[in-house]
């Protein structure tokens, strides 16, 4: 997926957040957006499903309320994200970042953290390290 491909993507997003008869919730399922930056982007309710998102930069995303369900975010960079109320259902977060990040509300079945800096051990997540 290109920089300009995303761009549009995020700014139909951003419309449809604003005002939901206008834009289009972002819908990036099974996306290849390896090492991607989307530093502080506002993502919130977007589809990420099973999009690969290994080293991606997310610090500070707004991703509250996203479907990351089976997302690869290995190495990713999430510090300061808000994934409060997120589906992190199977989703693979190996080694990533996650420092200051709101998981409140997340639904972490099945999700893999180990590796993973800055969580306390959560119920329901698989082989996570603080």
């Amino acid at each position: 997926m290109t920089k300009e491909q995303i761009t549009t993507i995020l700014d139909a997003h951003a419309a449809w957040l604003a005002d939901p008869a206008t834009g289009a919730r972002a819908n990036l399922t099974g996306a290849y957006l390896l090492r991607a930056n989307l530093r502080g982007a506002n993502l919130e309710g977007a589809n990420l499903a099973c999009a690969d998102l290994v080293g991606a930069r997310l610090a500070g995303a707004n991703l509250r309320g996203a479907n990351l369900a089976g997302a690869c975010l290995g190495r990713a960079n999430l510090a300061g994200a808000n994934l409060a109320g997120a589906n992190l259902a199977g989703a693979y977060l190996g080694g990533a970042n996650l420092t200051r990040a709101n998981l409140a509300g997340a639904d972490l079945a099945g999700a893999y953290f180990a590796g993973a800096t800055g969580v306390a051990p959560l119920a329901g997540a698989v082989g996570v390290c603080a």
